[in-house]
Formats: C-alpha cells, sequence, structure tokens
C-alpha cells in the first residue's frame, strides 16, 4: 500500500471488497468516523459499523465494480467522485449502476480516518453517458 494519501483512498476503492476481507484493517483507521448523507437522511458510522455494512454488501452481491470519475489531493484530505456498479447474486451476467458518490477522507497514519460522504441513486434521469467520464484520477 502506497504512503500517498490520494494513492490510499484510490487503492481502496479500487480494492477486491467482497472478496478480500484484510481490505478494512488495511484501509480503515481503527478510530474511523465517516459522516454520510443520503436520501435515507444523515448516518454516522465507525469501523465496526462500516465493516458490516460491507459484510452485508458482500452477503447481497455477487460483484461490485466502481467508476472513479474524479480524484483529487490537498495534503491529508483527498475528495472523490464514483459510481458503485453492482451484479446480484440472482443474475450475475447483467450489471446495473447503484450509487452516486462524492466523498472527503482525511488520511491518518496511511489510513481512512475521517470521511464525509454524500450519495445519492442512479435515476433513469442520468446522463452519465457524458457526465462520468474520467477527469482527473
Amino acid at each position: 500500500m502506497s504512503s500517498s494519501p490520494k494513492q490510499v483512498v484510490k487503492e481502496f476503492h479500487q480494492a477486491d471488497v467482497l472478496n478480500d476481507e484484510t481490505v478494512f484493517e488495511n484501509y480503515f483507521h481503527n478510530d474511523l468516523e465517516l459522516i454520510w448523507n443520503s436520501v435515507d437522511g444523515l448516518t454516522i458510522m465507525h469501523y465496526d459499523d462500516l465493516v458490516a455494512f460491507f459484510t452485508e454488501i458482500r452477503n447481497t452481491y455477487h460483484d461490485l465494480r466502481i467508476e472513479i470519475s474524479h480524484l483529487l489531493a490537498d495534503e491529508n484530505f483527498v475528495t472523490i467522485r464514483y459510481k458503485y456498479y453492482i451484479t446480484t447474486i440472482e443474475n450475475p451476467d447483467e450489471e446495473l449502476g447503484i450509487s452516486h458518490f462524492i466523498g472527503i477522507w482525511e488520511i491518518k497514519d496511511n489510513k481512512m480516518y475521517r470521511g464525509h460522504l454524500v450519495s445519492q441513486p442512479v435515476s433513469e434521469m442520468d446522463d452519465t453517458n457524458e457526465s462520468y467520464h474520467q477527469v482527473k484520477v
């Protein structure tokens, strides 16, 4: 794992969270705090909450892929914009875009320490062909 904050965030988002159980200990700080605004409102998660969240993802999806469009760093802070794509256990041949995310992460001790995340589900109104190309990764 690289020591650059930008590389830490990029490598986590490219990691195989469905099959590699060491991802969490490698990328999440023990004192992690994630403040997440979604259509469900505000959620505050800590290390164990995030591990439990991804454990549920493992049980739900056959595959998970992230497409990063923006990845910007300023010292120990990294901003990332990405989209989640999934395949379900019931239909592993069809990939679906499910959510858009923008996150800001503070890196401490070479791990993701404090995050601010905003997400919204993919909708039919999305113009991902024109607006979701890689800009700066």
